[in-house]
């Protein structure tokens, strides 16, 4: 396996290939728990793995080093997929300095305790030199924990950029132009939807911060390391923290015995015009991980549910949940659905969601008791050429 990004600097992290939920998070495609060894007058690891592949780990590092030569082992992150060998990585490494900014500190001490292990605490700034190469440390709260920082080595231009940049897949190759760049831009796109983009404010204030660093490798904690297509990945960023929207429409539905899936469907065909890409999407046959990937870069989305004990559809709730968790308000909304005997429910709530979200709500929510009349269809693909409409607008 090839590990090498620069001389004396290679990758001795681990491969997840049967990993498929990352809390709630559908990993399809595996994940990698990225490691690098640094060999220099003082040798140094960024970043540690997950506990379960501590063997493993400690296996990569003896092909290059001795694993009681590291002077150095920089946790960028205290999130468990990383920080969950410290406690063994303490005694294969002995006398070894844990750098981590105050934040990872505390939290990594919250966890396994470790408050008399050798730390180091960095801040933006700071510096160590290992002899010919240097490491310097940037914070990055938020991107996505308070604890997370940069490291970034000058010389080699090279940033070591934790969970930032990072992508769910698990594969042997270990660059951007191994893979295909299709998938990777994929998987990048979904990372950034349901890891970082509540957190794009944060994103925003990082990226003004890295501006300065002379970049022409990225190689993050989790995927594929950016070598061929930097300036892709760092323009991607670029839009998606700004919430910047393309001329899309998603129809989101959960529908009992399909009245609701009709008003959907009505709505889809109002919605198709020239110039604008729509998608239907049927909550409870999906997952959160495709729904949030969907609707990120949505610029106008309906959301419907039928009612079910008086209330919304329980996978609708959770898609809108999961939803409003995202935090971006800038889009187009509005809410559907059918109700019974009660007069009201699923599409009420749907609507309350929305309006948490602080989403523009194009109408009021398109309820009707039990089946979709023909004039409440023909409502429904009105509705659906306005949201058209609002996303030929972004």
């Amino acid at each position: 396996m090839r590990t090498k990004l620069h001389d004396n600097i290679d990758w001795v992290g681990a491969i997840d290939w049967n990993v498929r939920d990352f809390h709630s998070y559908n990993t399809d495609r595996g994940a990698t728990y990225n490691s690098y060894l640094i060999r220099d007058n003082e040798n140094a690891v960024i970043d540690p793995v997950k506990g379960s592949f501590f063997k493993r780990w400690i296996e990569n590092i003896r092909q290059f080093a001795d694993p009681a030569s590291i002077k150095y082992l920089i946790c960028n992150h205290a999130e468990l997929d990383h920080s969950s060998s410290l406690p063994m990585a303490v005694e294969a490494f002995p006398g070894v300095q844990i750098v981590a900014t105050r934040k990872c500190r505390d939290t990594v001490v919250n966890y396994f305790g470790g408050a008399d292990w050798n730390w180091r605490i960095v801040k933006t700034g700071d510096e160590i030199s290992l002899g010919k190469r240097t490491l310097r440390f940037i914070e990055t709260p938020m991107v996505h924990w308070p604890d997370s920082m940069f490291t970034y080595v000058p010389g080699d231009k090279l940033l070591f950029s934790m969970d930032a940049f990072g992508q769910h897949i698990a594969t042997s190759a270990r660059f951007d132009d191994e893979v295909d760049p299709a998938i990777v831009m994929e998987e990048a796109k979904t990372y950034y939807a349901n890891i970082v983009i509540s957190y794009s404010n944060f994103v925003r204030k990082t990226m003004e911060a890295a501006a300065g660093l002379d970049i022409a490798m990225i190689a993050p904690s989790h995927g594929v390391i950016w070598r061929s297509n930097v300036p892709t990945i760092l323009a991607a960023y670029k839009d998606w923290m700004v919430n910047k929207n393309k001329k899309k429409v998603v129809i989101f539905f959960d529908s009992m015995w399909e009245s609701t899936t009709r008003a959907a469907e009505a709505i889809l065909d109002g919605a198709t015009q020239p110039g604008v890409e729509t998608n239907l999407v049927h909550v409870r046959h999906s997952n959160l991980t495709g729904i949030a990937t969907e609707f990120m870069d949505a610029a106008a989305f309906a959301f419907g549910s039928s009612t079910l004990n008086g209330l919304l559809m329980p996978a609708a709730a959770a898609a809108l949940v999961y939803m409003e968790g995202m935090r971006v308000p800038n889009k187009a909304a509005f809410a559907f659905g059918s109700y019974g005997w009660a007069g009201k429910g699923g599409p009420d709530q749907v609507e309350e969601y929305l309006k948490r979200g602080k989403y523009e709500l194009l109408r009021p929510a398109l309820k009707f008791p039990y089946r979709p009349t023909a004039d409440i269809l023909d409502e429904a693909r009105k509705a659906g050429e306005a949201l058209a409409e609002k996303a030929l607008e972004a």
